[in-house]
């Protein structure tokens, strides 16, 4: 399949699941069909990303390491009381569609497990005892923050300061606001990732999970350059990651995992 048209089933792909969360079948013989695409080369691209799933999944993604370093550590009492809060067994989605629960063999974060995620937030050194509030948490909403109300917080329209092209994907929203869509790369792998454009918020979306305190190389999906400047993070001392603010200014954003610093410059 042409690059251009297998980027046009990736895109096609992400709406579907965003929408129903996994990919069904009869939707993707739909789109065989009025693409003329064979649906064996649609299911090898779905098959391809693990961002795509043909089963259902759950509104929450909790996965736990079961990495020799989270073994030693406990990992397995963690497990257990992870499929005994939420009533299912690794590989499996509640009944309520809330929570599919995965284990995995590694998150890169040894030195500080046992390790639980959920939709990308990373919970370190997990006792059992943690868990129900780890659950309880994602029930709540990671990260909130309240829009509506704190003033500090308001939406900005981005370029690629390269190319100059808008970094904003109108099909594909955060915090009910365009995302900011660029690519990354790390450890050998590269996909897309998403961050909210409103500022002051934390939200964001990636195609790969990347463990904690890993830094990330940021590119326009446009022109393909790297976005990368001078200035170094206040918070941690990476090089931070510029955009073009469309109304003037630079906002400047960390790229290492769980790191929140950022830099407004109007």
């Amino acid at each position: 399949m042409a690059a251009k048209h297998n980027n046009l089933l990736i895109a096609i792909l992400e709406e579907i699941q965003k929408h129903y969360n996994y990919l069904p079948e009869k939707i993707l013989r739909e789109i065989s069909d009025q693409l003329k695409i064979p649906l064996r080369d649609i299911y090898g691209v779905a098959t391809f990303y693990k961002a795509f799933s043909l089963k259902p999944r759950g509104k929450h993604l909790l996965s736990a390491c079961l990495g020799t370093a989270c073994h030693v550590r406990g990992t397995k009492s963690v497990v257990v009381e992870i499929e005994k809060q939420l009533g299912i067994k690794s590989g499996e989605t509640t009944t309520d569609n809330e929570f599919t629960f995965e284990t995995v063999n590694c998150l890169g974060a040894c030195a500080l497990g046992p390790i639980v995620v959920v939709d990308g937030n990373y919970f370190t050194s997990v006792k059992k005892q943690m868990v129900k509030q780890v659950i309880d948490q994602t029930l709540k909403g990671h990260d909130l923050t309240d829009i509506e109300n704190d003033k500090r917080i308001f939406p900005l329209s981005v370029n690629c300061p390269q190319c100059n092209h808008t970094l904003m994907d109108n099909t594909h929203t955060l915090d009910g606001y365009p995302s900011i869509r660029v690519t990354i790369s790390f450890n050998g792998l590269h996909g897309w990732h998403r961050l909210s454009s409103l500022y002051g918020s934390y939200m964001y979306e990636s195609e790969h999970q990347r463990s904690l305190g890993s830094i990330a190389n940021y590119f326009c999906p446009h022109c393909h350059s790297e976005l990368s400047g001078s200035v170094k993070c206040p918070e941690c001392s990476t090089s931070m990651i510029p955009m073009i603010i469309n109304s003037g200014g630079v906002v400047q954003v960390c790229p290492k995992r769980g790191c929140k610093g950022h830099i407004l410059d109007i």
